[in-house]
């Protein structure tokens, strides 16, 4: 009779390790998406309300901007001295930004806390850092799905608390926010093991280190990370376009109130935690990482194609579905496209790469919205026939990279 194999010993551990992490992911994203409903209010009580808009894309940029400087260099950092003290670095980062929005007093005050919170802001890459440490290549897809699954979660759960808490009080969401921040400090600090080893640690760190352009050139000098990240710059403009001009898109052309696009929001949320949480996982066991990848690029490619034709043919069930196969592709696709980028790079290169990772996205974050907006001014839909161009070209590069 065949003995049963026995079980490890490590099994659960590291498994508790990684939803320790997914939970502090949970709690990262309501954070920070507690304060997205109030931020305009805060705002129109320190400068007139024809300006809100301009100052909060200032907010926004200014904080994107200094992540784009500072996530490659906190992605090094934690190459060299472990996950956990910069996780927790960065998450005192976050804290005292949320607090001086607060305290505020002062229109620089609050400029000063998205400063702060933008050059700590190593914690997102540090995170997905931390999985890629903790576990091996074949089951990373899966865990990224899972982290992006607790990011869809937070950004359902955050709003919804930071409208209930700024009806009491404009600032209370601000606080709770940092005292949420505090509380995934503690978790890290009394839970989470550190996942990197001294002897999986980068030894090389130096001036150099804190110099973004050796950063990006150290991870573009190889060669399937620069591929990868060539062509994921294609996936993130195409959803960049699609995720800040939809709502004014469905106000302006569908002519939609608050109640349809907060339908449509939530059910973003709900087909992206189905995508990565339940469908990932099942697909996996017939299809590759590379396979899906490609299945969510067509999908997110034909949800835009969809969402221009009701620029023509206004239909509310052919809003739905697009957004449907939007989301479910992008589920598929990101995990899978963070999988193979992990899988590109060395144990000691993973921070510094998940950092230059971020940091172009916050890049995208600055640019693309200048630029989808002047397209958008002068055709409401040919934006999102431009995004499915953009995310074609995207696929086909992708295809010759796996091909190869």
């Amino acid at each position: 009779m065949k003995q049963p194999k026995p079980m490890s010993k490590t099994l659960f551990p590291k498994k508790r390790n990684l939803w320790i992490i997914t939970g502090i992911t949970v709690l990262n994203a309501i954070g920070l998406t507690i304060v997205l409903p109030i931020l305009p209010f805060l705002l129109s009580e320190y400068v007139a309300e024809k300006e809100v808009a301009t100052y909060m894309s200032a907010l926004v940029s200014v904080f994107a901007l200094c992540t784009f400087f500072a996530a490659p260099i906190f992605g090094a950092l934690s190459d060299r001295f472990g996950r956990k003290r910069i996780l927790i670095f960065s998450l005192i980062g976050s804290a005292i930004g949320y607090f001086l929005l607060g305290i505020g007093g002062a229109i620089w005050v609050l400029f000063l806390g998205r400063i702060i919170d933008g050059l700590t802001a190593g914690n997102q890459s540090t995170l997905f850092a931390y999985i890629s440490d903790s576990t091996e290549a074949a089951e990373r897809g899966k865990w990224f799905g899972i982290l992006g699954g607790a990011i869809g979660l937070g950004f359902m759960i955050g709003p919804a608390i930071g409208g209930t808490l700024g009806s009491i009080s404009i600032t209370l969401p601000f606080f709770v926010t940092a005292g949420i921040t505090i509380v995934s400090i503690l978790c890290v600090l009394l839970l989470l093991p550190e996942s990197l080893p001294v002897e999986k640690r980068s030894s090389h760190f130096n001036l150099k280190s804190f110099n973004l352009y050796h950063q990006f050139r150290e991870v573009f000098q190889l060669k399937q990370a620069r591929t990868l990240l060539i062509m994921g710059g294609f996936f993130f403009v195409g959803l960049i376009i699609w995720q800040f001009n939809t709502s004014v898109y469905l106000k302006d052309e569908m002519h939609w109130g608050t109640t349809f696009i907060g339908a449509v929001f939530m059910t973003v949320g709900v087909c992206d935690i189905l995508s990565r949480v339940v469908l990932l996982p099942l697909l996996l066991k017939k299809w590759s990482e590379k396979t899906l990848g490609a299945i969510g690029l067509l999908g997110l490619s034909l949800g835009l194609a969809c969402l221009f034709a009701t620029s023509y043919f206004p239909s509310v069930y052919l809003i739905f579905s697009a957004v449907a196969l939007i989301v479910l592709g992008e589920g598929l696709f990101d995990p899978s496209y963070n999988s193979q980028l992990s899988n590109a790079v060395s144990d000691t290169k993973q921070g510094v790469l998940q950092g230059t990772n971020h940091s172009l996205q916050a890049l995208y974050r600055v640019i693309v919205p200048i630029g989808a907006a002047a397209v958008y001014t002068m055709n409401h839909g040919i934006i999102f026939a431009l995004a499915a161009i953009i995310l074609l070209v995207g696929l086909f590069l992708y295809l010759r990279i796996n091909h190869d």
